[in-house]
């Protein structure tokens, strides 16, 4: 019988998201790599159960984690039932559609009926009556934004879902679709882009137009899969993702260039006694525009690192023009 450690919620800091009653934990957990049939059930639970001994509280799914495709959710849904469901109402669980999940012209992209069936089999396979956040993960280019955003206004009305958001979505995506959501009379409460240190793009405009419109923000990939943390300081390890799952990390993506880089920021954050991954962290959400930043875990002690990593989040102007321009490949 799990019993969460009494402390947990002193353990970890909450922000806003945006203009709304929620408050997420700045470190939420996403079950995107390592929750499907390539690890060990036992190593899952341990890693969720760390997540919520150290305040933890959003657990992100979707609908194609895992491998295989619902994979994650349909194990997600155990570790409910043994472990999390007397603490339900306080945990913020999100699922997504939008990409490719079954066969035929109904399995993907962002029309009513996907996503109303989409979200229909994801909580079958939770053992969940509702999510507190339903994502369309992709914008879909071909089916009207009004028949994407209708359908999420009516699955918050259904109670399905409490809360509704969007991810990788560009700036002008976002404000067509927050504006056409609130039209209908649902806020839209989150939008989940990739940023990171690597990856800065949604600082030219995407960050403000959420600000303007009081949507929080989570954002995915922080680490950059695994290349903002000490494991490719010294090239690539024969047992890292770079060198056994070409899916989301190509041995091709650690060039000498990126080595450079990182090994110039890892001095930078060892003088901030701290390690590369959780300056990364803390660098992420030094942006105020960012609720929370979604960090995976293949064991329970990254979990605790990268808790740790707001230990120290204060960055001097000194340290964050270095680390520009180590960014800029300015030496």
């Amino acid at each position: 019988m799990y019993t969460p450690d009494s402390s947990r919620y002193r353990k970890i800091s909450y922000r806003r998201c945006g203009k709304s009653g929620i408050l997420l934990p700045i470190i939420s957990l996403g079950l995107w790599h390592n929750f499907g049939d390539i690890t060990p059930f036992g190593v899952q639970r341990e890693i969720l159960r760390s997540a919520f001994d150290n305040g933890i509280t959003h657990f992100d799914l979707a609908n194609n984690y895992g491998p295989p495709y619902g994979e994650a959710e349909r194990n997600f849904g155990i570790h409910m039932d043994r472990d999390f469901s007397p603490y339900r109402d306080e945990l913020i669980i999100s699922t997504k559609a939008g990409y490719d999940m079954w066969p035929g012209p109904y399995g993907d992209h962002g029309s009513r009926k996907y996503l109303m069936a989409s979200l229909d089999q994801s909580l079958k396979r939770m053992h969940l009556d509702y999510v507190d956040i339903f994502y369309h993960h992709r914008p879909d280019p071909n089916t009207p934004i009004e028949e994407t955003m209708q359908a999420l206004h009516d699955i918050v009305k259904s109670g399905k879902a409490l809360y509704v958001g969007i991810s990788n979505y560009n700036t002008e995506q976002a404000a067509v679709a927050i504006d056409t959501l609130k039209s209908m009379g649902t806020h839209m409460l989150i939008h989940q882009p990739n940023y990171s240190m690597l990856n800065r793009s949604i600082e030219h405009s995407l960050t403000g137009r959420l600000t303007e419109k009081g949507v929080g923000c989570i954002a995915f990939g922080p680490l950059a899969g695994g290349k903002l943390t000490a494991r490719y300081l010294n090239g690539i390890p024969s047992d890292s993702r770079a060198a056994h799952d070409p899916r989301f990390l190509r041995p091709s993506d650690i060039t000498d260039e990126l080595l450079i880089k990182i090994r110039k920021l890892n001095e930078i954050a060892q003088n901030r006694s701290q390690t590369l991954a959780q300056m990364a962290l803390a660098w992420t959400l030094r942006n105020d525009c960012v609720t929370s930043a979604l960090i995976g875990a293949s064991k329970p002690e990254q979990v605790i690192e990268n808790v740790k990593a707001m230990e120290n989040s204060h960055f001097s102007e000194e340290e964050l023009a270095a680390i520009d321009n180590i960014l800029a490949g300015k030496y």
